[in-house]
């Protein structure tokens, strides 16, 4: 890191946005195996927002490979640096006032870890999409599970990878009678979790 660089304050800061925006800036965090519902719950979640008049960001993982990540593979020191660079871009939207919605696997927890410690107070909501591989894998909605049974996919996480799930997330959604609860129902959970911890309010 350079030592020739200085951080320069902005005359409007988070407080400011916040009021503008009549609400909290925050990272929900949505972990799970593939094709536990993950991306299906962040684009739920953002739309029962704006319905709130409430404005949100999805950092989708794929998307984020098309562009801010595309220059990373899935080695385990590319895995650790995607989630870092997501981690800092949901930080500075959190930062805007912004609901951040970042919908990843991110397998590790050491890694997710991280990211909370970039978070002021508990402003980073963990949400673990408690699916049982399973269900995921009879699901396996863009066939990936089929490839790494194959073994034309290597390092699939749950297949030959692990995934390490959250040991004190904030939200836990659990699949029921070997189904995924409705979209609908597991965005009006995590909505009802900021009502109560005041990120849907500026106070």
């Amino acid at each position: 890191m350079s030592t020739n660089i200085f951080w320069q304050e902005s005359p409007i800061g988070k407080t400011e946005r916040q009021k503008l925006l009549n609400q909290k800036g925050c990272v929900v965090w949505i972990t799970g195996l593939s094709g536990s519902g993950k991306s299906t719950l962040a684009c739920s979640l953002s739309r029962e927002l704006y319905t709130r008049g409430k404005l949100s960001y999805i950092l989708d993982g794929d998307n984020l490979r098309h562009g801010l990540n595309k220059d990373l593979g899935f080695k385990a020191e590319d895995r650790v640096e995607n989630i870092r660079r997501v981690g800092e871009v949901a930080k500075l939207f959190a930062d805007a006032g912004l609901i951040c919605i970042a919908s990843l696997i991110s397998p590790y927890r050491k890694d997710r870890d991280a990211c909370r410690e970039m978070m002021q107070g508990s402003s980073f909501i963990e949400v673990y999409m408690n699916m049982s591989l399973q269900l995921c894998e009879a699901r396996d909605p863009k066939g990936l599970y089929k490839l790494a049974r194959a073994g034309k996919i290597k390092g699939f996480t749950g297949i030959d990878d692990p995934y390490e799930s959250p040991l004190n997330c904030e939200i836990e959604l659990k699949e029921k009678e070997g189904e995924c609860p409705s979209s609908v129902a597991m965005a009006e959970e995590v909505i009802a979790y900021l009502e109560a911890k005041g990120f849907l309010q500026n106070q």
